[in-house]
């Protein structure tokens, strides 16, 4: 039983033990390309969240793992099949309730650890900050937290090389030969605005995409899913460490 991951603990052991940081891990099902299995976001969310706070724990932080939420935002996806959406509307009402419990029972930080494009937390983080002033609420993209060129040679966002690389690395037996993937070729906007990125609208994926991936998979290795996982679960780690560490009222200097 490892001690940071809520769902191997036990009351025995939790009845005395208290933890600082709560995190809760957020993925998505959906369709990723023809090769990649449609929890994708779940596995990466599932083994970056409990390699970061292994580490974490290893050096002492006091930190608790949630159970994977397995669906988020997908409401550009309409139309490709079980590609499960829930509204960012429900996804409000599942933080408050998680995070009154937390507040209830004195654990006063949590992380969320996102990993999906179509998830944003941070309208909802403002909001519940005013609720809760007391809670510390943080949120991260794991997808962000390192520069993808130095490890991958094709650039994408959904089902690309990365997570098929790490996908690979962590789960090869859900991986369908390459062959097998489509190309992940993405149609660009007409709107020259939506083109350049600052301006925004919602990518209607089978209008997008015809495989549903988006960046080309096809020089993925389980290699270069190792290298990347051991190097953004270091960085989830030290930012677990950090939240553990810091103390309400003493953020900045």
């Amino acid at each position: 039983m490892r001690p940071y991951l809520l769902k191997e603990a036990n009351w025995k052991d939790l009845k005395t033990f208290r933890y600082e940081l709560a995190v809760l891990p957020w993925g998505a099902t959906e369709a990723h390309n023809y090769h990649m299995p449609y929890g994708t976001d779940v596995y990466e969310a599932d083994a970056i969240s409990a390699e970061g706070a292994r580490k974490a724990w290893e050096k002492g932080a006091k930190v608790v793992v949630l159970p994977t939420i397995p669906f988020g935002v997908n409401t550009g996806q309409s139309d490709i099949y079980l590609d499960i959406n829930i509204y960012p509307s429900t996804q409000l009402i599942i933080l408050n309730d998680v995070i009154e419990v937390l507040n209830r029972q004195g654990i006063k930080k949590l992380l969320i650890l996102n990993s999906h494009g179509g998830n944003n937390f941070q309208p909802m983080l403002r909001e519940l900050g005013l609720k809760y002033p007391e809670m510390l609420l943080f949120t991260c993209n794991w997808y962000q937290a390192l520069d993808k060129s130095k490890y991958f040679e094709e650039a994408g966002d959904h089902a690309d090389e990365m997570e098929t690389a790490l996908i690979q690395h962590l789960h090869p037996e859900l991986v369908l030969p390459l062959e097998e993937a489509g190309d992940g070729t993405e149609k660009k906007s007409v709107i020259k605005g939506i083109r350049e990125k600052w301006a925004w609208t919602e990518r209607r994926w089978s209008q997008v995409t015809e495989d549903t991936g988006i960046g080309n998979p096809k020089k993925a290795s389980p290699e270069k899913g190792r290298r990347y996982f051991e190097d953004v679960t270091d960085k989830v780690s030290e930012l677990i460490s950090d939240i553990c560490s810091a103390k309400s009222g003493e953020l900045y200097r």
